[in-house]
C-alpha cells in the first residue's frame, strides 16, 4: 500500500480543515488506518483511527467532539474533518496503516502541515 496524505494548510483558531489520505495498492490487507500528528521535538502523538471494513472509531481524548475520522472504500480514501482548531493542534498530520495479523501501525505517509493562528 502507497499512502500520499495532503490538505494541511493556515488556518485561524476555531476554523476548519480536510485532510485526506488516498491509499494505493493491496488495501484489502488493511485493519486500520489513523491520523497521527508531530510537532518538532515531541513524539509522534495518535489523534483517530479506524476499522477500514467496519467503520470503527477511536479518538484522542484532545479532539473528541471537534475531529471526525471517516473513510471511503470505493475511493480508497481516509479523512480527517477538523473543526474548531485550537493553535494547539498545529502539527505535521501522517496518516498510516494497520495491516491484518501485524502488532501495530506501520506504512507512514509523507506529513501535511497543519498551522493554527491564535
Amino acid at each position: 500500500v502507497q499512502l500520499q496524505a495532503s490538505g494541511g494548510g493556515l488556518v485561524p483558531a476555531g476554523g476548519s480543515l480536510r485532510l485526506s489520505c488516498a491509499a494505493s495498492g493491496r488495501t484489502f490487507t488493511v485493519r486500520r488506518m489513523g491520523w497521527f500528528r508531530q510537532t518538532p521535538g515531541e513524539e509522534r502523538e495518535f489523534v483517530s483511527d479506524i476499522t477500514w471494513r467496519g467503520g470503527l472509531t477511536t479518538y484522542a481524548d484532545s479532539v473528541k467532539g471537534r475531529f471526525t475520522i471517516s473513510r471511503d472504500n470505493e475511493k480508497n480514501t481516509l479523512y480527517l474533518q477538523m473543526n474548531s482548531l485550537k493553535p494547539e493542534d498545529t502539527a505535521v498530520y501522517s496518516c498510516a496503516v494497520h495491516y491484518f495479523g501485524r502488532d501495530d501501525y506501520e506504512l507512514w505517509s509523507q506529513g501535511t502541515q497543519v498551522t493554527v493562528s491564535s
